[in-house]
């Protein structure tokens, strides 16, 4: 789905779920309110595939403003300090501290997030002013570019791991320039294979919009299973696979997904089951 601005990413489970009449729906990667974008919503049996979604990169268009930084590291939080001047952070300074992002680092998540703190949201603990640095977590940057530079103003694209807080990369790109910044919006083009310029926006949510479990799997290989092996593996049962195949599998018949098998040892251990004997 295409999230509009305005709404959680629960406000849209709950939408799904009347327009198609259905408790089984759920979502994968969380959207703030503010951001817009790709979200993927599973329904039915699918909602057990979500850690394979989950685990996938995604794409995000995020816009920074310079000089600002804030406690929720976005623009619905409260300034911290005065305004910083900008005047003499460069397009090339920019491009430079964006690079610097790339590959392997150290993260740590903003106050306000869904991380739990002894049992209890980060979020609501900050709301309470009982807010704690969290742990660093180790996060990806696969790619990042400058998209434009309007000072104050910047937009950059990124890819980046499972985990990774856009509102974080903005908060530390101000820190490395000196200046401060916060998030002031977020769109997220795609996660995995999967694009937003193929979502439906909320109010064509209907059954003709819900695609096969498969698509959200199209990160992952697919093998073909025979009648014996399907039935085998709609009860849960291993199947022979070759030998030097390892990793998840998406196990299919008739073009439908069976289920997802994990390959190791000469064997496909189903992990989730979808099909029916």
């Amino acid at each position: 789905m295409d999230k509009p601005a305005g709404l959680t990413s629960h406000d849209v489970v709950r939408r799904v779920r009347r327009a198609l009449g259905t408790r089984a729906v759920g979502h994968t990667g969380t959207l703030d309110p503010f951001a817009t974008g790709l979200l993927v919503v599973l329904v039915g049996p699918a909602t057990r595939l979500a850690r394979f979604v989950e685990a996938q990169a995604k794409t995000y268009v995020a816009t920074a403003r310079l000089g600002v930084a804030t406690d929720t590291d976005d623009r619905t939080g409260a300034p911290l300090g005065e305004p910083a001047d900008t005047a003499a952070v460069s397009e090339a300074t920019v491009r430079s501290a964006l690079a610097g992002f790339l590959g392997e680092q150290r993260q740590r998540p903003p106050r306000y997030s869904a991380k739990h703190v002894a049992g209890e949201r980060s979020y609501r603990l900050a709301r309470r002013g009982e807010g704690v640095d969290l742990p660093e977590a180790t996060v990806t940057v696969h790619r990042i570019e400058l998209v434009s530079f309007t000072p104050p103003e910047l937009v950059f694209r990124a890819t980046v791991s499972a985990g990774t807080y856009l509102r974080a990369l903005a908060r530390d790109l101000g820190q490395r320039l000196g200046v401060g910044a916060h998030l002031t919006a977020l769109r997220r083009e795609a996660i995995g294979t999967l694009r937003v310029e193929d979502a439906v926006p909320l109010d064509r949510v209907g059954a003709d919009a819900v695609l096969p479990a498969r698509t959200v799997l199209g990160h992952l290989p697919a093998l073909e299973l025979d009648d014996p092996a399907r039935v085998a593996v709609s009860h849960g049962r291993a199947v022979p696979a070759d030998a030097d195949r390892r990793g998840d599998v998406a196990l299919v018949h008739g073009g439908e997904l069976v289920a997802v098998a994990r390959a190791e040892d000469g064997w496909l251990r189903p992990s989730v089951v979808l099909g029916t004997p």
